[in-house]
């Protein structure tokens, strides 16, 4: 039983590049049943998260801006949409190579709310009701810094932070916020939920939480 054990440890990553390499290629979706298929690890810190629809969901900007707005599903797909490849980098070591996210940038959200001369950042809330994120203003006004409505060329799916999400891609993946609900601009960086145990706060790919993986950007 211990051989075996031992065999079955020393296989397994040979085996999961196999099945990511396979999902990589899958036209038909079906490998996304298998354990990381796509390569992507599933995460949430609540027990479970309740789905929205283009009926239910709304994102919310508001804060310290002058038009504060209320977008539904529809609306954010009738902004002009940026699509992005890059790798996307987890801080616990797994990536994924060339992965396309499409959405509205942040920075014309923000520019139609109109932000205020004293606000300095922008604070992210989820409808798990418990994960947030923040970015310097700066940070959230990068051209590659999106409210991502498609990942991997389909709709973002529930798991994977759908409906909306948020897409950070210089940085590591906790900063991409899923299940995108409120964009609150503040005057200062409220540190986010994994901030708030032990995280970077500014989370570059390869310059931060002590690890050297090759820049996203």
């Amino acid at each position: 039983m211990l051989g075996l054990g031992a065999a079955g440890v020393a296989a397994a990553p040979l085996l999961q590049r196999g099945v990511e390499a396979l999902a990589r290629q899958d036209p038909t979706g079906l490998t996304d049943a298998l354990p990381a298929g796509g390569a992507f690890r599933y995460y949430s810190v609540t027990a479970s998260v309740p789905p929205k629809n283009a009926r239910t969901y709304r994102l919310r900007v508001d804060g310290l801006v002058d038009r504060p707005s209320t977008y539904t599903l529809a609306g954010l797909r009738a902004e002009p949409q940026t699509r992005i490849v890059r790798d996307v980098q987890c801080v616990t070591g797994w990536r994924v190579p060339e992965t396309p996210f499409e959405g509205v940038r942040l920075s014309r959200l923000l520019d139609a709310a109109g932000v205020r001369p004293e606000a300095r950042a922008v604070r992210f809330t989820c409808f798990d009701g418990a994960y947030s994120e923040s970015l310097t203003l700066e940070q959230a006004r990068r051209d590659d810094v999106l409210v991502a409505l498609r990942m991997q060329d389909k709709p973002v799916s529930h798991e994977h932070g759908g409906p909306v999400r948020l897409y950070v891609a210089p940085m590591y993946f906790y900063k991409s916020a899923k299940w995108l609900s409120g964009i609150t601009v503040t005057e200062d960086v409220r540190p986010g939920y994994w901030e708030e145990r032990g995280y970077d706060v500014d989370a570059w790919v390869g310059r931060s939480n002590g690890r050297d993986d090759t820049p996203t950007a």
